[in-house]
């Protein structure tokens, strides 16, 4: 219980008239003990010594993250200005066995403080406050320009935050503490593209249900037809009944939920809005009965053959009730029967994330997304990929598709149409349709907007299955609310980038 060693990193510091903090700290195999400190230092000690051995100031405000890599070679700070640094081990001479740590790479990814940083293999990753995930990948690592190579930055969650009542029209709204109810507004107006036609219904806000506790809200959902409202927090699930009565709402919530093992992560109701399904934390899809007036029961839990308990992120049921969908932490697909209440089969593996899937409420094939930017269908009654999947794979997706940086985030169908798959990500909505070709890499994937500026004979050429349209950004959600309308929800990034604090004031020359 006595202290060993005790190293002063503000000693050497003359005249110090304000306190050092140290941020962050790293012990290396060498015995290095490596620090960075709101004198926006980066210094590395001898462990059995106490003394310094190197200091490098790289800003004049905190260094306030530190990461290391695998082979303790290359190291990456964050500061308070937004900057993030690299460090590499280098010799002294060439041919040397003398090493220094010298700093190789600045990058300005960021406006605020770098609170968090690591270290890959192949990429430097960082995390600010201003609310941006950046990914920025070591070139010398990479063997091939592609998806890997690309620098990727995330400003939105790619959990889905807002969920539709199809049937009532209505929106629910998801914040950390609270819930949002909207009825959406309607017009009787038409006219051409582009133009904002006026509203004969106005949006109208029903109601907000606040959270109790310092809890997050994890996820939420409200029903086809809009009667039921359910969220979950790390340690509580809270259904809500609600009822319209003319211009009046009342929302009462169910006293006796079943105890359910917490936290879920994905909340999902049927389209006959009788059942609820839950993801587990522990790999299981817990099946809840609605009932009238206010109650609900636990029917059924459904395990995956394998036995895995990762948690399950994402759910799709199948508009006839008969299929559910679920993905889990180690990215396997199982597809369950509803109707026997067992395990139907498992899509075959692929080696990469499933950021959306969704079930096609005429074919019942299950479109699934990867975080590759690749696109599977596979038929749930036939238990294998769909002849156009297998195309789709043989013949490959256009480059310009492949190296988007954005996953696609939802998908849905139209049901006028069983081969049109719509899709969105955050800077793209997309209709994909199955009966055209497959555009190839010579052809140009353009936006909607620039097609329709092309003479027709030019308009013609470039005929394919994507229809892109990047007129709605940054998108959070979309959806059919019937065969005639489509819903889409935007947030504009400096909605909350004005809601952040100032940061650092630098001078810039000539100002």
């Amino acid at each position: 219980g006595q202290t060993v060693k005790r190293i002063m990193v503000n000693y050497h510091v003359q005249k110090v008239k304000r306190e050092c903090i140290v941020w962050s700290i790293a012990f290396l195999s060498s015995g290095t003990v490596v620090t960075s400190d709101s004198f926006g230092r980066v210094q590395f000690w001898d462990w059995e010594r106490g003394t310094l051995q190197e200091s490098h100031t790289v800003s004049s405000s905190a260094v306030l993250s530190l990461a290391v890599s695998e082979k303790e070679d290359s190291i990456i700070v964050g500061t308070s200005t937004g900057a993030t640094y690299q460090f590499q081990l280098l010799p002294v001479k060439i041919g040397s066995m003398e090493k220094r740590w010298v700093r190789t790479k600045p990058f300005q990814h960021h406006t605020h403080d770098v609170r968090a940083v690591a270290h890959s293999s192949t990429a430097l990753i960082s995390g600010g406050l201003d609310a941006q995930l950046v990914i920025r990948p070591l070139m010398e690592k990479m063997q091939k320009k592609g998806y890997d190579a690309a620098l990727r930055k995330f400003t939105f969650p790619h959990r889905r935050l807002v969920s539709c009542a199809r049937k009532a029209r209505l929106l629910l709204f998801q914040f950390s503490q609270h819930l949002e109810l909207w009825r959406l507004g309607s017009t009787e107006e038409t006219g051409k593209d582009g133009q904002v036609l006026p509203l004969c219904q106005m949006p109208e806000h029903l109601l907000q249900l606040k959270s109790k506790g310092p809890e997050h809200i994890y996820c939420s959902c409200i029903s086809p037809c809009g009667s039921w409202v359910a969220y979950c927090t790390a340690s509580r699930f809270h259904l809500y009944r609600v009822r319209y009565k003319d211009s009046s709402i009342s929302i009462k919530k169910v006293p006796k939920v079943p105890k359910l093992l917490l936290p879920a992560y994905q909340l999902q109701f049927s389209a006959n809005s009788d059942s609820l399904f839950v993801a587990s934390a522990r790999g299981s899809v817990h099946i809840l009965q609605l009932l009238e007036p206010k109650g609900c029961r636990h029917l059924h839990t459904l395990q995956p053959p394998s036995g895995s308990s990762e948690a399950v992120y994402l759910l799709a049921s199948s508009a006839d009730g008969h299929w559910l969908a679920a993905v889990g932490g180690d990215w396997t697909i199982h597809i369950y029967n509803l109707k026997c209440v067992k395990h139907h089969c498992t899509v075959p593996m692929y080696n990469c994330a499933v950021t959306a899937l969704a079930i096609n409420p005429i074919t019942n094939n299950l479109v699934i997304a990867y975080s590759d930017q690749q696109l599977f269908e596979f038929s749930i009654p036939d238990k294998q990929y769909t002849s156009w999947s297998r195309t789709v794979q043989n013949c490959g997706l256009h480059k310009v598709w492949l190296e988007r940086d954005s996953p696609i985030t939802h998908i849905t169908f139209n049901p006028k149409n069983p081969s049109h798959i719509l899709l969105h990500d955050i800077y793209m909505f997309c209709v994909l349709d199955k009966s055209l070709p497959l555009p190839d890499n010579s052809a140009l994937l353009m936006n909607q907007s620039t097609l329709k500026q092309l003479p027709e004979t030019a308009r013609q050429r470039q005929l394919h299955a994507f229809k892109i349209c990047k007129k709605f950004q940054p998108l959070l959600f979309a959806d059919l609310l019937d065969e005639n309308c489509l819903v889409m929800v935007e947030r504009p990034i400096m909605d909350f980038k004005t809601q952040l604090p100032l940061p650092i004031q630098q001078k810039k020359f000539g100002t």
